[in-house]
């Protein structure tokens, strides 16, 4: 029997890696749910492990929307799927999703569905697997892919959307910073040098920036290292159950940050709840797929999981996401109305595009905020290095005027 490896969430909210053995992935996760655990990652045992997870291509919601569109077009036309699977991995630019789509005209070659070959392949994420099953189901594999390149489409512009908002700070931050080691370990020295041999009496902001440089020419290898370190301990933190419910409480209570992290969560859960409940995946499922996407912030990933397990306990979903605090009155309601009209669907693609907008609305208004305060301050900071090198300067004037 084979063995899998897990990495999952315990009922204490901490961290849980082993093994699991299992004749295939689905019951291996049905074991680790049964031991109370949420599984937050799962792979087949293998001694190449940690350079299959390092080695994992990626492949951008872009491309899987281009794929999906390039795909129905072509099964209009009148071509079997095998066939226009071949097109694809002549045509597909991104060389993970091309090798993938070899494979897939492998498998189905030798009898295997469309699905069942997919789920092989890591490159295909959860949601589209069991889209494409629905699908195969359902008789309108067209519609699932449909539905997927929309999907991924939305995700796309999502995405494209927090990286605008992303993009702009970190390049002024990183310049500002490049300007501040410049000027305190060239361009100071450099110009202090004059004043040494003059009995000039150095004002208090002077000697201040004075210590500072000197601390910079004579300790850069030592802030270097710290500043590696901490990088490094940040990243590896942030990968840890404790460190993401830190940095994601952290981004919820951030002004500004916060409202844009919740509407982009609640875009994220009706659109992607939406998608998968319209093809015909059964909620507990659908739930479950939801959560995996839902990456971003481990307490919405939480409150989706938790959700799940107290829906599959017979639950109205509106009450789970209202007693987790995260998920604002106006979408309790409206999955409470779509629950109980029958229109869970519609209600979730509603609350889906009105949260996308408010996305692209409050990441307008936060650059709007961002690009003048960032201005100012490094305003600031460059203003008090230029009154600290002229102070000097101005006092060896009056110095002289005196004379």
């Amino acid at each position: 029997m084979p063995g899998y490896i897990y990495r999952a969430m315990g009922p204490d909210g901490k961290e849980k890696k082993g093994s699991v053995t299992a004749t295939n992935a689905e019951q291996a996760a049905s074991k680790l749910k049964a031991d109370g655990l949420i599984v937050m990652k799962l792979e087949p045992e293998s001694a190449l492990n940690k350079e299959i997870t390092l080695g994992t291509p990626r492949v951008k919601a872009r491309e899987y929307a281009v794929f999906c569109r390039q795909f129905v077009a072509i099964l209009k036309a009148g071509v079997s799927v095998i066939n226009a699977l071949q097109m694809m991995s002549e045509q597909t630019e991104n060389k993970a999703l091309k090798s993938a789509t070899v494979r897939l005209v492998d498998d189905l070659g030798k009898g295997e569905t469309l699905s069942s070959a997919m789920r092989k392949e890591k490159v295909f994420p959860s949601i589209f697997v069991n889209l494409v099953a629905a699908g195969e189901a359902t008789g309108s594999l067209e519609t699932a892919f449909e539905r997927m390149a929309l999907q991924f489409e939305k995700e796309a512009q999502l995405k494209a959307i927090i990286k605008k908002a992303t993009i702009y700070p970190i390049i002024v931050l990183i310049v500002a910073i490049g300007v501040i080691v410049a000027m305190m370990t060239f361009v100071i020295p450099n110009f202090m040098s004059m004043f040494e041999d003059m009995d000039v009496e150095m004002p208090a902001m002077t000697k201040m920036v004075i210590a500072m440089s000197d601390f910079f020419v004579g300790y850069w290898w030592l802030i270097a290292i710290v500043v590696i370190a901490l990088a490094v301990f940040l990243k590896i933190y942030s990968q840890t159950i404790s460190g993401r419910v830190l940095f994601g409480t952290l981004k919820l209570k951030l002004p500004g940050v916060g409202q844009l992290q919740t509407k982009t969560n609640c875009a994220t859960f009706s659109r992607t709840l939406s998608t998968l409940l319209r093809a015909g995946v059964p909620m507990m499922e659908a739930l479950e797929i939801t959560g995996n996407s839902m990456d971003g912030n481990i307490l919405f990933q939480r409150a989706v999981y938790q959700a799940r397990d107290q829906v599959g306990n017979g639950v109205s979903l509106s009450k789970p996401i209202k007693m987790s605090g995260l998920f604002p009155p106006m979408v309790v309601h409206m999955v409470s109305i779509g629950e109980e009209t029958g229109e869970l669907e519609d209600m979730l693609e509603n609350i889906a595009e009105y949260y996308e907008e408010e996305v692209a609305e409050a990441t307008e208004q936060m650059m709007a905020v961002m690009e003048p305060l960032i201005i100012v301050v490094l305003a600031v900071i460059v203003g008090v290095i230029i009154m600290a090198i002229l102070q000097p300067m101005l006092t060896l004037y009056d110095s002289i005027d005196k004379l």
